[in-house]
């Protein structure tokens, strides 16, 4: 996915409610992804847990714009907006 590609991010943050949602829906729900769409339009949330010492807002500035952009390209849809919302900070990559 574009948002585990993009430098900076340790991880995409799932919450309890996800858990709750997959449970009851049966639905594979994406960790830290939440997508609303329209017949021509999309807009994304997206939680994530940033590495230490990475640049927040550069990271989630460009975590947008590759995220629409992979978003834009496979679907057609026009994206109006793409949220970020930092959850955590992961101060070694692999203690997730």
């Amino acid at each position: 996915m574009a948002a585990m590609e993009t430098p900076g991010i340790a991880a995409m943050s799932g919450g309890l409610s996800e858990g709750w949602a997959k449970r009851l829906s049966g639905k594979n729900v994406q960790k830290g992804v939440g997508v609303e769409v329209g017949q021509l339009e999309a807009a994304i949330d997206l939680r994530i847990i940033v590495l230490y010492e990475t640049p927040i807002h550069e990271v989630s500035r460009m975590l947008q714009q590759n995220v629409r952009e992979a978003v834009e390209t496979m679907t057609g849809l026009r994206v109006v907006e793409v949220n970020v919302k930092v959850e955590g900070v992961s101060f070694r990559g692999d203690d997730l």
